[in-house]
């Protein structure tokens, strides 16, 4: 089994779900940026190369928020034309350079792709059962069309890519991913980190339970980080720089093992938190990472210090 986990950009973990070793993790990265269950709307989710692929790359463009995966051997990848007819266009790109873009087979199946869409953001089918049946006829002409859509937005993230700006954009955002990683496997530290049981129920008790620790864990560091910045001595002697390295992701506090002597009647002694008021629609969107979760060895997201279990490339899901 593998647990796939969303963690939002600033530390905290929204979804995470159990899949099948043989599901697609393409499918189970666009089910959590569709039902992480929060008032935000995810407008970007980063992602290794197995989170990704032409068809993920297709749905994502059609739900209207970008994919953004550290792919490996970039170099090698192939961009699309955007027109036919113009050979020389792009003399510099010429190597890098295939075929054009279908857009006729787009146009002609564009309504049949909104209605994919519409049944994945409104739950009437699931993303898994979607590709499922795709790929089970893969000449399926909507399956082809959103195929064209995804090559089109590869060609363009490749593009972006190379400017630079992008390359440090997903490297942060996966080392959010890291950073989550290595919390877990600290409160996770019983039996190695594995989940022992063979039961469903009981391992996603297990994913439930560590996400709510790990949340609990951000909530209090929150806390303890804005009464520090409410002092003046502190609030002065921070520069800009230090201020965008600051995470409430940290457990150097946290003492996993040993005797601990719980008084439900003690508090800490932290400043109340202010509840927000309703935001603004532009201010609702988030961005995420994604990673699996072995089901076997419980803690290990993103990297690999427990095992990750298996990942695909595109091609192998492509391939199915």
């Amino acid at each position: 089994m593998l647990i796939y986990w969303h963690v939002e950009k600033k530390s905290l973990a929204i979804h995470s779900q159990l899949i099948n070793c043989t599901a697609s993790e393409v499918a189970a990265m666009i089910e959590g940026a569709m039902r992480h269950g929060t008032t935000m709307d995810v407008e970007a989710n980063y992602t290794n190369s197995h989170g990704q692929s032409e068809i993920g790359f297709g749905i994502t463009r059609l739900l209207n928020f970008d994919l953004l995966p550290r792919i490996k051997r970039i170099n090698k990848v192939k961009l699309y034309r955007p027109v036919a007819g113009e050979p020389d266009a792009y003399p510099q790109l010429t190597p890098a350079l295939t075929r054009p873009i279908r857009w006729e087979l787009i146009t002609q199946q564009y309504d049949q792709m909104i209605k994919y869409a519409r049944a994945i953001r409104t739950r009437t089918a699931s993303t898994e059962a979607i590709l499922r049946r795709f790929t089970r006829n893969a000449s399926h002409p909507t399956y082809a069309a959103m195929l064209e859509v995804g090559r089109a937005q590869k060609t363009i993230f490749v593009a972006r890519w190379r400017l630079g700006d992008l390359q440090r954009e997903i490297e942060e955002g996966l080392n959010v991913m890291e950073s989550s990683n290595g919390a877990n496997s600290v409160i996770a530290y019983g039996k190695g980190g594995e989940i022992t049981s063979n039961r469903r129920d009981e391992q996603e008790m297990f994913v439930l339970c560590l996400r709510i620790l790990q949340a609990a864990l951000v909530y209090v560091n929150t806390l303890m980080l804005q009464d520090i910045l409410g002092e003046p001595e502190w609030a002065n002697r921070l520069t800009p720089a230090d201020r965008r390295g600051l995470t409430p992701l940290f457990w150097s506090h946290v003492r996993p093992n040993g005797e601990v002597n719980l008084d439900v009647g003690a508090r800490f002694n932290l400043a109340v938190a202010s509840v927000p008021g309703p935001r603004a629609p532009a201010d609702q969107t988030a961005r995420s990472t994604t990673g699996p979760l072995s089901g076997t060895e419980g803690v290990s997201v993103c990297s690999d210090p427990l095992g990750e279990g298996p990942r695909r490339t595109a091609d192998n899901f492509l391939d199915r």
